[in-house]
């Protein structure tokens, strides 16, 4: 009765199944397994719905068949229906408690909203009905890699994978593990060998382009997208990915026309609009980018994404650019950047009183923004310095008792008097701020003596990977340096800073005192770092190690155990140092207490720094800050050089937000501040910088 549906099934013949399905039902309508063989064959013809349409109709016939159930849910999973499924698959294991399958995919579901703790739930409950199943140690490697423990996930997958070579749900896995631990050669050895199995596996060959354009590959990564998009209707993210990658490769019209598709379809999605500009900038097609914009503007009328796109086509033009601007603030009254560009299209055209107005008017929007107040008073000070000093005096005195409103506009108020010249209200704000916050910040540590014999040092081994140990002291722009290395360079790690540090003795105030008292050893400290790395990230691979601070007595760590280790030292003149911690504090809190401690303090350690530079007992790379301090490009340039490595060129804006005093603004304050600079001007001259 079933066997030519079943054998047309077999056959991969949808169309002769559901023909012979059809008959059926028609002649037996109350044959539920009837019913789910039409499903079965629609569901292979691709009439999803026909085939949910069907299964229901097999399930009122036959309500307690779990197999049932489950191809409902495998149905509704693949129309990405994730509640729907998930009840469907709860019914099956009613209906049927040792139904293997359902534990697993209801784990996948639980891993893939993050409850870790409900996927090992039904981890547990599938290994009593299929220890040894690939799907099970495929759900067992995800979770461990959701819980961040990489070099377990990767021992469990990899294991399966030997047992299991051909399993794509274990290449899918293993290839995230891979990912996860950074090693991409084999998570694209990995992904070849399951888009090999599983040809149509779009998934697959999407993460496979991206992990072969993260090698430096573009040009393949492009081959593997164009297979992506020709095996089906291409998704808004592919059209994303491949006109990145075209314009990336130089082909701009294809590049463009993708783009547009993208943001046709989705018009504020950032991403792809910053690289159709991009693309049309190259091309100097300001034209279709008019019409590309206006269209868009026409459909999402209060998108400001678009309205600053299109401003950016005519911002050379001070009219246009008005034109434009007027359109965006009368479709976006009430927005924020809409005033913002208000500001700009004026200062551009050099009428300061409309683009002072605007900056009020942003103001009293956002009372307590800081770039909002920031705007205002650059306009002020550019017009009148003192102009800015009374603005922030009258929001001082309307902040009564607000102390974090109070607080917000001193540092306001102190940049002011610097800027009009009031150096030394300047600095007396800063000095009272640094006493208010003295309770909440960290002691200052305790210096070893900088200049120390040593044992000779290990032989470096030639296959270890490559090391660096970042610092610098307050003031000295290590923070910018940071920005630079952040989500550009993979081993670059700045966690020391965060809100989960490891927990090594280089993390730690006591350990230099410690070491000298003998209440550890070198070793231990070494071995306390060494055990941390995994759990950074880090296995055998190259790291840069951001540290709090550095003090000569690690040499006896890195010599001993770490000869190959380069010490990256970043610096500036010290009185320029001393300047920038009054005013903007330092990434690591230190308690500065008093200038002149501060200024002694800073002396100590950087005598450590140039014994460092004088005698080099461990590689030393000595990165100079004061030019590129507030010019992001500068900077970038000086620590590729510093590296011996290419850096991306950063963005202009990079710094934007972070802005330091620049080189010898100190000069200014050498009567108030006379006694802490006098303190740091030996250690300055050694350094290179002029004694006045």
């Amino acid at each position: 009765m079933y066997d030519s549906i079943l054998d047309a099934l077999r056959r991969g013949a949808p169309g002769e199944a559901l023909a012979a399905a059809r008959d059926l039902t028609t002649t037996r309508p109350d044959d539920g397994r009837a019913w789910e063989l039409m499903a079965q064959a629609q569901r292979m013809g691709g009439d999803a719905n026909g085939a949910l349409d069907s299964l229901d109709h097999a399930i009122a016939l036959q309500p307690d068949e779990a197999a049932l159930q489950f191809q409902r849910a495998a149905i509704l999973l693949a129309r990405r229906d994730i509640d729907a499924a998930t009840t469907a698959l709860t019914r099956t294991l009613e209906l049927d408690p040792n139904r293997y399958q359902a534990y697993i995919v209801q784990a996948e579901l639980a891993i893939g909203r993050g409850d870790l703790d409900e996927a090992e739930r039904l981890e547990k409950m599938a290994a009593r009905l299929g220890e040894g199943d690939p799907g099970l140690s495929a759900v067992r490697g995800m979770i461990a890699l959701r819980r961040g423990d990489r070099d377990r996930a990767l021992s469990i997958l990899s294991s399966a994978v030997e047992r299991h070579a051909d399993d794509p749900q274990l290449l899918n896995a293993l290839a995230f593990a891979y990912i996860a631990k950074d090693h991409l050669a084999f998570a694209e050895q990995t992904l070849l060998r399951l888009v090999q199995l599983v040809p149509g596996n779009t998934p697959a060959r999407r993460l496979l382009a991206d992990v072969v354009l993260r090698q430096g590959r573009p040009a393949e990564a492009a081959t593997h997208i164009e297979q992506v998009l020709a095996a089906g209707p291409a998704s808004t993210e592919h059209l994303r990915f491949a006109g990145a990658l075209d314009l990336q490769l130089g082909q701009l019209p294809q590049a463009v026309a993708r783009l547009k598709q993208v943001l046709a379809r989705t018009p504020d999605d950032r991403t792809a609009l910053d690289l159709l500009m991009r693309a049309w900038e190259l091309r100097d097609d300001r034209d279709d980018a008019r019409a590309t914009l206006e269209a868009a503007l026409a459909t999402s009328p209060r998108n400001p994404a678009l309205w600053d796109a299109r401003l950016g086509v005519d911002g050379s033009d001070p009219d246009a650019a008005l034109a434009v601007v007027e359109r965006w603030n009368a479709a976006m009254p009430d927005s924020v950047p809409a005033v913002q560009a208000r500001v700009s299209v004026a200062q551009a055209a050099g009428d300061q009183p409309a683009a002072e107005a605007a900056a009020r008017e942003l103001t009293r929007r956002l009372p307590g923004d800081a770039r909002a107040q920031t705007l205002l008073l650059d306009l002020l000070t550019e017009r009148d310095p003192q102009a800015a000093v009374a603005h922030l005096q009258e929001l001082h005195a309307a902040a009564g008792d607000d102390a974090a409103r109070r607080s917000q506009v001193e540092g306001w108020l102190a940049l002011a008097h610097d800027q009009a010249g009031n150096v030394a209200e300047a600095a007396k704000v800063w000095i009272d701020t640094h006493a208010s916050w003295a309770e909440r910040l960290m002691p200052l540590p305790t210096w070893s003596q900088a200049d120390v014999a040593h044992a000779p040092a290990a032989q470096p081994d030639p296959d270890a990977a490559r090391l660096v140990f970042m610092a610098g002291l307050p003031g000295a722009g290590h923070e910018q340096v940071g920005r630079l290395l952040t989500g550009v360079v993979s081993a670059f790690r700045a966690d020391r800073l965060g809100t989960s540090p490891p927990r090594d003795a280089l993390q730690n105030v006591h350990t230099v005192g410690r070491l000298e008292r003998g209440e550890t050893t070198p070793a231990d400290v070494h071995a306390e770092w060494r055990a941390q790395l995994p759990a950074r990230g880090i296995a055998q691979g190259a790291l840069i190690d951001w540290l709090l601070w550095w003090d000569n007595a690690y040499l006896a760590v890195t010599r001993a155990h770490l000869p190959h280790a380069e010490l990256l030292m970043i610096v500036r003149d010290p009185r320029d140092m001393l300047l920038n911690w009054l005013a903007f504090g330092s990434p690591v809190p230190f308690r500065m207490g008093t200038p002149d401690a501060g200024a002694a303090w800073l002396a100590q350690g950087l005598e450590h720094l140039v014994v460092l530079a004088e005698q080099e007992p461990q590689p030393l790379r000595l990165l100079r800050t004061d030019e590129g301090i507030n010019d992001a490009a500068l900077l970038g340039q000086a620590l590729g050089q510093a590296l011996e490595v290419e850096l991306p060129a950063p963005p202009r804006t990079l710094f934007q937000d972070q802005f330091r005093f620049p080189a010898g603004h100190w000069r200014r304050y050498t009567g108030v501040l006379a006694a802490p600079f006098a303190a740091l001007t030996p250690v300055a001259v050694r350094l290179g910088y002029s004694e006045t």
